[in-house]
């Protein structure tokens, strides 16, 4: 311990002594000897009520004893200890120590009190559980709570709008040549290079017998889009996002966006796709999945399958018929419909998900993988445009 003590002389050794009390927790194994005051005692107490040593969502060690510290079931405790995180802590810290709160420590049920919602640092993960707790949460509460909503999604919008928009427009574009173009619509660098077959040496001129040239996207619909959420428990960052791309698509007039959620029912949420909010406190997060039952309404809905994308946003665990479900699928596929196959509509990566299913998915040429919303748009770029898909490496997102 000397030695420590010591080495605490040198300033940057200190910190490093500090920043490992810190990480250790304290007491008498943490080998460091560092005395921790003022504001540094406050973010370790903070901490220790969410990360101290024997804790559980019950409120109890391991051995059944009281712990040192903890939040308890106090809603001016949890209040005071938001409040202190938010001081101390980074903004990407403390979404994860709330997250950590409520997972470790079972506080979901204070969340439906409107002066814990307002203590809150608002992220995607907190919507996710603020709509599994909508059945349950009190009238008083729901304003509260969709303002927090509607913050979260007004910044995605922000963050992914304009780029989706760019992307997809690009794609509608080409997607849109026609091969009997008028004069100003023709595209001559793709013109020249399929006639390079029939350049004439003679005359150092090439005979376009095939002009290709652009179509007119913003004169009608070009393309039909499905989004199909899966809205079981585990998909919930999944159908937020899904829920904001939803509205971005159906403010390009060049698309008609379709946006259906189900577990064990159905429900098509269209008529409210303009606002992602609606389109939120619309759906019921958790219960069964019955993805047979969503995809053949989904291919009820479908009229021009040559220009349609259904995009499947599931872990594919299915309650329903699997073999039916394949076949639905294939159908789709043979009609001529782009099919797309997310297992996850998020920042985390791939999910637990069905892997049977996955395979048997990929063996149809539908092959399913977790996609981040900063893909997303690129993944419906080359769907619209039937290119392959820029699938990431699933190994990477384990």
């Amino acid at each position: 311990m000397s030695n420590w003590r010591a080495e605490a002389a040198d300033p940057s050794q200190a910190e490093r002594l500090r920043r490992w009390r810190l990480v250790l927790g304290g007491g008498g194994a943490d080998g460091t000897g560092h005395e921790l005051r003022g504001q540094d005692a406050a973010m370790d107490g903070a901490l220790t009520s969410l990360y101290g040593q024997g804790q559980g969502k019950a409120g109890k060690g391991a051995d059944g004893g009281k712990r040192s510290a903890g939040l308890g079931a106090s809603a001016p405790a949890v209040a005071r200890w938001l409040g202190d995180i938010r001081t101390y802590f980074p903004s990407s810290v403390v979404q994860v120590m709330q997250r950590d709160a409520i997972d470790r420590l079972g506080l979901s049920s204070l969340l439906v009190e409107p002066e814990m919602l307002e203590a809150v640092e608002a992220d995607v993960h907190l919507v996710g559980t603020l709509l599994s707790l909508n059945k349950v949460m009190p009238e008083t509460t729901k304003e509260t709570a969709r303002a927090v909503v509607r913050k979260v999604v007004e910044q995605l919008e922000k963050k992914l709008a304009t780029r989706t928009r760019a992307t997809l427009t690009g794609a509608l574009d080409r997607s849109a040549r026609i091969s009997r173009p008028r004069h100003r619509d023709i595209d001559w660098d793709r013109t020249i290079r399929a006639n390079l077959k029939n350049y004439l040496p003679e005359y150092r001129t090439v005979v376009p017998e095939r002009l290709i040239g652009y179509g007119r996207a913003a004169q009608s619909v070009k393309k039909d889009v499905v989004l199909c959420i899966d809205q079981s428990g585990s998909m919930a960052a999944s159908v937020v996002y899904a829920s904001v791309f939803g509205a971005v698509l159906a403010s390009m007039r060049a698309i008609d966006t379709r946006l259906v959620v189900f577990d064990t029912s159905v429900v098509d949420l269209t008529d409210q796709i303009d606002d992602p909010v609606d389109v939120l406190f619309g759906t019921q997060l958790g219960g069964g999945t019955d993805i047979n039952r969503a995809l053949a309404y989904c291919q009820s809905e479908i009229t021009r399958p040559a220009e349609t994308v259904v995009v499947l946003i599931s872990d594919l665990y299915e309650g329903g018929i699997r073999d039916e479900m394949l076949k639905r699928v294939a159908a789709m596929k043979a009609s001529g419909v782009q099919f797309v196959t997310l297992l996850a509509l998020s920042d985390e990566g791939a999910p637990t998900y069905d892997r049977d299913h996955a395979a048997a998915l990929a063996a149809l040429g539908a092959p399913a993988f977790a996609c981040t919303p900063d893909l997303f748009p690129k993944v419906m770029a080359a769907a619209i445009e039937k290119r392959p898909l820029p699938i990431p490496d699933m190994a990477e997102q384990q």
